[in-house]
């Protein structure tokens, strides 16, 4: 079956260094199986990477919260790829359903995306998952499918790509996902 990871969310946008610092320190106390076992990947926002790598305990690692789609350029307040390797940033969750809904990110964009992180020796953290409407509808099957296929259509490979499924309607609305409802979906698509 593999590895089992946990990444680790909900940091604030506009959290402090001390928060941030706080954030790290309960994550360092946890105790969790070896990393054969578990990966514990956790992604503050981008201000905060360097801090926070040089923070965490070195059985975790860090992911950003997301990259442009290809090489420099103009184009203000993305973060390339490039930066993440400089910085020595392992990880990346690419298709977070906040920015296919807020920014509009469509599941070739996501694909495209993948691929590049990929080329570039990331390793990606791509989210799937449906909204309420639609798993009400009963299409979260079709739209998880579509959305793992756009990635598949652009990478060789998934060595490198852990498919976590988000779904948008548990998103701070106090409804959780059962294990249920992820297995289902996760034998369903995959």
């Amino acid at each position: 079956m593999g590895r089992k990871f946990f990444v680790g969310g909900n940091w604030k946008c506009n959290g402090t260094v001390e928060e941030v610092k706080k954030i790290v320190t309960v994550l360092n106390e946890a105790e969790v199986p070896s990393e054969d076992i578990v990966e514990v990947v956790v992604s503050p926002p981008f201000v905060f990477l360097p801090l926070v790598k040089s923070l965490l305990r070195s059985d975790f690692q860090v992911a950003a919260q997301n990259c442009w789609i290809r090489k420099g350029g103009a184009f203000t307040g993305e973060i390339s790829a490039e930066m993440l390797v400089n910085l020595g940033i392992p990880w990346v969750i690419l298709g977070h359903s906040e920015r296919r809904s807020l920014l509009a990110e469509s599941n070739e964009f996501v694909g495209d995306k993948v691929a590049y992180a990929l080329s570039q020796g990331l390793k990606v953290i791509a989210c799937v998952g449906e909204t309420l409407e639609q798993r009400e509808s009963g299409s979260t099957m079709a739209v998880v499918a579509a959305q793992t296929k756009a990635i598949a259509e652009k990478v060789s490979s998934w060595d490198n790509i852990v498919l976590a499924y988000e779904p948008v309607w548990a998103i701070g609305t106090g409804k959780v996902a059962t294990p249920a409802q992820a297995q289902e979906v996760s034998l369903g698509c995959y």
